[in-house]
């Protein structure tokens, strides 16, 4: 796959996006948020990668947010940056994605962090939310998810008075998992993603979906049905039994029920 404003790489069970434009601190643009998507959706339909990990190119910048640079001037969704088409991709993707990040992680770059499964972090890097700031704000996965890790309070308090918080800090509140010293961050981030690597895919799979399906509401809980429960509960020999019978056009033997 090959891509304009993103790298993608594997090795062994490890898909790693990167995203590569470090010369304007990796923002977002509108190109960039699909494609991020669309390499995320091509994952989604292969077995090779186990774990998904997203980092930004360079040693100064994971993500600084996002530009409109190119966009219709209109205030429908043709001028609307898609962050969220990344934002679901890496919720609906059905393995673990883990951010790596390599610098500062700010605005919307700070929300693709918080969406990831789990974030780890070199000890300079730097996380920030800036959209009071500038008059922009993100009132879905940026609060809530933000909320789920740190607690209300704090959250308000991150994006109320948009504080730089260190890694450090940004560790003991909960908001990200590991922190590494800077040079040690690809190895560490290897080691990280093929600890993970060596759990069960369906069972991740099945974990992520039922923290998902939290937000999720119906769509959450109809992929939480869908993608994971039907795909384990159609192999029974209950199922198989009421297919059969149902085929057949006979009573089922409730004795093949619960097995």
């Amino acid at each position: 796959m090959t891509y304009e404003t993103i790298l993608y790489a594997e090795d062994g069970p490890i898909g790693t996006i990167t995203l590569n434009r470090p010369d304007d601190g990796n923002m977002f643009t509108e190109t960039m948020c699909h494609e991020v998507r669309d390499c995320i959706n091509e994952i989604r339909r292969e077995t090779r990668t186990r774990v998904l990990v997203l980092t930004g190119a360079g040693d100064r910048f994971f993500c600084i947010g996002g530009r409109k640079d190119g966009m219709e001037d209109t205030k429908l969704y043709a001028g609307v940056l898609p962050t969220l088409e990344m934002y679901e991709a890496i919720d609906r993707l059905q393995k673990p994605v883990i951010a790596s990040v390599n610098g500062f992680a700010v605005g919307g770059g700070n929300v693709l962090q918080v969406v990831c499964d789990l974030t780890i972090a070199k000890e300079s890097a730097i996380f920030r939310q800036v959209g009071p700031m500038m008059g922009s704000f993100d009132a879905g996965y940026g609060t809530w998810y933000l909320e789920d890790l740190v607690g209300k309070k704090r959250a308000k308090d991150i994006w109320y008075t948009n504080p730089k918080i260190s890694a450090k800090e940004a560790q003991e509140m909960g908001m990200i998992n590991r922190v590494v010293p800077d040079d040690q961050l690809a190895d560490k981030t290897k080691e990280y993603a093929l600890e993970v690597a060596e759990r069960g895919a369906f069972a991740l799979a099945s974990i992520k979906g039922a923290f998902n399906a939290r937000h999720g509401g119906v769509s959450g809980l109809g992929r939480m049905a869908h993608d994971l429960l039907l795909r384990q509960s159609l192999d029974t020999e209950e199922s198989k039994e009421l297919g059969a019978a149902f085929r057949d056009r006979r009573r089922p033997d409730s004795d093949k029920f619960g097995h």
